[in-house]
């Protein structure tokens, strides 16, 4: 393994812009059991004061994992996603996730502690819309395990 601590603080591009839509989060609240009417149903969402569906608030891991993506995929930070374990993840909701959201995500390398062979990379995503109204952060942990060579 080759995990190196070089790149912590690198911030990557931006991902692919994320537009929202309703059936996206219709699917998404089917799939992790929310059943408030609010990501179901326009005008009970519409009751709460919001303009369309309210994502359930995981929903950001949806946009963020596109953003994590440059991060895995960086040659120089030497994650083998094959060894990866996904230890932690956190959301701090500045807004909520709208259908009809434009959404961008940035990715940042917060932090690679590398530990014996292995290393627990973190990594922080920005989602703003495209506005740049902040929607949700999302913090996430990946336990890289070392190879049993490096072990």
């Amino acid at each position: 393994m080759s995990i190196t601590t070089e790149a912590e603080g690198r911030v990557y591009p931006a991902a692919a812009p994320y537009q929202v839509s309703r059936e996206a989060i219709r699917e998404f609240a089917v799939a992790v059991k929310a059943e408030h009417p609010a990501h179901h149903d326009v005008d009970a969402a519409a009751a709460l004061g919001h303009r369309d569906l309210v994502a359930p608030p995981t929903f950001a891991v949806v946009v963020a994992q596109r953003a994590e993506a440059a991060v895995v995929a960086d040659d120089e930070v030497g994650i083998d996603f094959s060894r990866v374990v996904h230890a932690d993840e956190r959301f701090t909701h500045h807004s909520p996730i709208l259908a009809g959201d434009t959404l961008h995500a940035q990715a940042t390398l917060d932090r690679i502690r590398v530990m014996g062979a292995g290393a627990m990379v973190t990594t922080k995503v920005e989602i703003t819309t495209a506005e740049g109204e902040a929607r949700s952060t999302v913090t996430s942990s990946l336990l890289v395990r070392a190879e049993e060579e490096d072990a």
